[in-house]
């Protein structure tokens, strides 16, 4: 399914292309998923059961510019992003799809968490720091370019997003209302 998902896109994606291609009965499918919306959200929630975790440098600003650059990773090469784009559009066109993806990255916001607690312990940051805004404030600027205005991005974006976020934490721009 991942496969139709990234070389089709979620419009071009049919239940018949992933019963062809995982030898499954489309009747099967359909049944255990109720059509392409279940796939794609269950697909989703099963990448959400990794054991990714947060880096971790020993600094802010180094686990920051982490983050960024691993989002570079996974949107700057034609074949790493297939699938992930994919899932976006999907989140587009499925209510289910896009209930699906931001509980994904609500999750992986939450263990980002981590980041901001070191960094507090370090004095960092400030203990009232909001996480999830921080580290969306980080990734933010670089799927603009990716999503909305189509322009490449590279490890010196990653790190000029990483350095206005600590600019902008300083400032206590992340502080929790």
């Amino acid at each position: 399914m991942l496969s139709g998902l990234a070389d089709h896109g979620y419009p071009g994606l049919t239940v018949e292309y992933v019963a062809d291609h995982s030898g499954v009965h489309k009747t099967t499918l359909y049944r255990r998923w109720g059509g392409l919306e279940g796939m794609v959200a269950d697909a989703l929630d099963m990448a959400g059961e990794d054991t990714w975790t947060p880096p971790d440098t020993g600094s802010l600003e180094g686990d920051l510019r982490e983050l960024a650059r691993e989002v570079v990773t996974s949107f700057s090469d034609d074949a790493a992003s297939a699938a992930p784009t994919a899932f976006v559009a999907a989140a587009f066109q499925s209510q289910r799809a896009a209930d699906a993806l931001h509980s994904f990255y609500a999750e992986r916001f939450a263990r980002c968490e981590a980041v901001v607690t070191r960094a507090v312990a370090r004095g960092e940051a400030s203990p009232d720091t909001d996480a999830p805004a921080l580290v969306r404030a980080v990734s933010a600027p670089l799927l603009l370019r990716v999503f909305i205005t189509r322009e490449p991005i590279d490890g010196a974006l990653a790190d000029q997003s990483a350095a206005a976020a600590i600019a902008a934490t300083r400032e206590g721009a992340f502080t929790r209302p």
